[in-house]
C-alpha cells in the first residue's frame, strides 16, 4: 500500500496540474458515474492528504472558499491497487505515475512522463545511480520538452478500469484500483479525519496526540505504528527503518515506551517522509552507513538499513537483519541494535 508521503506527494501533483481549473470529470468504468457527473464542469479548488487519505475539494468558481457548505469533497484511499497514471502535453509537468505497483513507483523513485517540461513531481530518477547522486549534491534526471504542443496532443483512450478521469487543459488523469472513491461534504470529511491518528506531514499534526495514543496501548510499537488511528501515514517501510533509527524493539509494548522515545521516533518519521514527499521515493540510510562500494548481492543496502535485507548485515553491527510476520505484515528488525 502506497504510504503517506506517496499522498502528500499525489496532492501537491494534482494542485499543481489541476488548481483552480475548470475540469470535465468522467468515469470509463462506469462505478462512479454519478459522482463524475457531479463533479464535471466543477473547478478544484486544491487538494488535501491527511495519512493515506486524498481530499480534493470541488467548487462552481475558483474563488469558493474551500469552507463554503457549497464544496463537494471528493475522498480518495489508494489501497493496495490503487494508483494515478498521467498524460498530456509538452507543459503538463507530471510523473508517470503515482501509486501502485510499489516496486516500480514511490518505493525506486517515479519516472517522469517522456515528453513532460521537468517539475519537482518528477522527483528523481531512482535505483542504484541515486547514492552516487546524494553523495555528489546531484539531482536525478530531468525530463525532456519534447512532447506533443497544446494544439497536437489529445487525451489518450482509459487503460483498463478507469474509476474516475480528470481532464484539464493540458492533460489527464485516471485513477484505477482504489480502495475509495466517494463524494463527501466538510462534515463527512471531518469525521473521516477524526478517525485518523496524526499526520507527520501535517502543519496541524501534533505530535503529543501520538505520544498519548502510543502510551494508552498494550499492543506492540511495532503494530502500533501500521495503526492509522495512532499515527497516519506510516506504512511497513517507515515502521521498520524508524524504529532501527531509534533504536527501539519492535515487540515492545507502547505503554512500555517512554514519551522521549516515542518523540523520538515522530522526530524522525518527519525529514524522512519529507524526503519522500520531495523526491518520490524512500531512503532512510544516513550517508556515513551507506556502504562504499555498495554491495553487488545486496542493493538495498544503499536505501533501506532493514526493510527487505533479512539475513544481511546490520548496517552499524553486523548482525544479521531478521525478519518476522506480523499483524499480517512482514517485520525486519535488528535484533543487536533494537534488543530493547
Amino acid at each position: 500500500m502506497p504510504e503517506g508521503h506517496t499522498i502528500h506527494r499525489l496532492a501537491a501533483a494534482l494542485d499543481e496540474l489541476y488548481g483552480g481549473q475548470k475540469l470535465h470529470t468522467s468515469s470509463p468504468q462506469g462505478r462512479f458515474a454519478d459522482g463524475a457527473s457531479r463533479l464535471d464542469g466543477q473547478v478544484l479548488l486544491g487538494s488535501q492528504a491527511h495519512g493515506k487519505h486524498l481530499f480534493l475539494p470541488f467548487g462552481a468558481r475558483a474563488d469558493v472558499p474551500v469552507d463554503d457548505e457549497s464544496v463537494t469533497w471528493l475522498r480518495i484511499h489508494l489501497g493496495l491497487y490503487g494508483s494515478w497514471t498521467f498524460d498530456g502535453d509538452r507543459e503538463f509537468t507530471a510523473p508517470h505515475a503515482i501509486g501502485a505497483p510499489r516496486r516500480r513507483v514511490g518505493e525506486r523513485g517515479e519516472h517522469a512522463l517522456k515528453g513532460g517540461g521537468g517539475s519537482a513531481l518528477a522527483g528523481l530518477s531512482g535505483g542504484a545511480d541515486d547514492v552516487t547522486d546524494r553523495r555528489e549534491g546531484q539531482e536525478g534526471d530531468s525530463s525532456s520538452h519534447d512532447g506533443p504542443s497544446p494544439n497536437e496532443w489529445e487525451p489518450p483512450k482509459p487503460r483498463g478500469a478507469v474509476r474516475l478521469r480528470l481532464l484539464g487543459r493540458h492533460g489527464v488523469a485516471d485513477l484505477t484500483g482504489p480502495a475509495a472513491c466517494e463524494l463527501l461534504d466538510a462534515e463527512g470529511v471531518a469525521a473521516v479525519r477524526r478517525r485518523l491518528g496524526p499526520d507527520p506531514l501535517r502543519a496541524d499534526a501534533d505530535a503529543e496526540v501520538f505520544v498519548a495514543k502510543a502510551r494508552s496501548r498494550r499492543k506492540s510499537i511495532g503494530e502500533l505504528l501500521m495503526d492509522q488511528s495512532v499515527i497516519s501515514g506510516a506504512g511497513n517501510i517507515y515502521r521498520a527503518e524508524a524504529l532501527f533509527r531509534v533504536g527501539i524493539s519492535p515487540f515492545r509494548a507502547g505503554n512500555r515506551v517512554s514519551e522521549e522515545r516515542l518523540r523520538a521516533i515522530w522526530e524522525d518519521l518527519r525529514p524522512l517522509m519529507e524526503y519522500g514527499v520531495a523526491t518520490g521515493f524512500i531512503t532512510t540510510v544516513d550517508l556515513d552507513d551507506v556502504p562504499d562500494p555498495l554491495p553487488p548481492d545486496d542493493p538495498e543496502a544503499g536505501r533501506w538499513y532493514v526493510y527487505h535485507r533479512t539475513g544481511r548485515p546490520c548496517l552499524r553491527c553486523g548482525t544479521p537483519v531478521a525478519e518476522r510476520e506480523m499483524a499480517a505484515r512482514r517485520l525486519f528488525w535488528c535484533p543487536t541494535c533494537q534488543a530493547r
